[in-house]
């Protein structure tokens, strides 16, 4: 793995070792800009790495490009665990959506809020406009950036080339993600550029994929009600039926997505919560 890596005019990629879920090892971050340059994923905590970030990002003012700010797509540990440490380092602001803020409080300042729809134009040889979409779903205040004139999505966990993305029940949610990847399916973007592996050189077919996958999952979610009593069934009696074709080992994970598909049904009025926590199919 390479690094850094070029990815094409005015971008360039620098993955660093995370605490990511498996199989992922590593967050990507960008450096977007010819002149003006946003950081995007200040996500490794470790210091030998951190070393090596910052020395990154430091050399892009010998080739003429000059930091102006870092970029956080969202709040989990795998995408922030060096942003205080860089935006101090670097003298940059921390720019994030005001949800993630929020859930750093206390913890960070982030210094500027950027809203859905915001325009920021990174000056240049050839200036890169950049459409900030907040893209809530895989947690609340997370943010993707598009480049109107090249077609680049940066998209962060909204899908990977690597691993999969978690929704969980409390950060998680499942009506907004599908919502969210529709969205995105419908900037017709080149290129994606997730936080996990490679770019992605078909992001329409890929957040189309995507939708089909979760709504496939929920119908198995549906159907693994057949054989459970009438009166319903918990998380645990529906894990194995819903997701037997998931090895045991991320049943874990799997039953953190398996509340967020149930959460979206009972949204639905498709299944109902029962009062000794379980759910049941609602009638008809």
């Amino acid at each position: 793995m390479g690094r850094p890596w070029r990815v094409t005019l005015g971008v360039e990629r620098f993955p660093a070792l995370t605490p990511t879920l498996p199989p992922a090892t590593h967050t990507n971050s960008y450096a977007l800009g010819e002149r003006e340059v946003l950081l995007i994923e200040p996500a490794t905590p470790f210091d030998d790495e951190r070393r090596a970030w910052l020395a990154w990002a430091r050399s892009l003012s010998s080739r003429g490009r000059h930091p102006i700010g870092i970029v956080l797509t969202h709040h989990h540990v795998d995408h922030v665990g060096g942003a205080w440490f860089f935006a101090n380092e670097l003298r940059l602001p921390l720019l994030a959506h005001r949800e993630t803020a929020a859930r750093l409080a206390g913890e960070a300042r982030v210094d500027r809020h950027i809203e859905d729809g915001e325009r920021i134009v990174l000056d240049g040889p050839h200036p890169m406009p950049l459409r900030v979409l907040h893209t809530p779903g895989h947690a609340p205040g997370h943010v993707c950036l598009f480049d109107e004139d090249t077609g680049t999505a940066v998209v962060g966990d909204m899908v990977a080339s690597e691993g999969t993305i978690l929704i969980e029940p409390v950060d998680g949610d499942m009506i907004e993600y599908l919502a969210q990847l529709d969205r995105l399916a419908g900037l017709s973007a080149a290129v994606a550029l997730p936080a996990h592996g490679d770019p992605i050189d078909e992001p329409t077919t890929l957040f189309r994929r995507y939708i089909a996958h979760r709504l496939a999952r929920e119908a198995k979610v549906v159907a693994a009600f057949a054989p459970m009593p009438a009166e319903g069934a918990n998380l645990d009696a529906l894990l194995p039926v819903a997701y037997a074709d998931t090895p045991p080992l991320l049943w874990p994970l799997a039953r953190m997505s398996l509340e967020a598909h149930l959460v979206k049904l009972e949204r639905e009025g498709r299944v109902l919560r029962t009062g000794d926590g379980g759910y049941r199919l609602a009638a008809g």
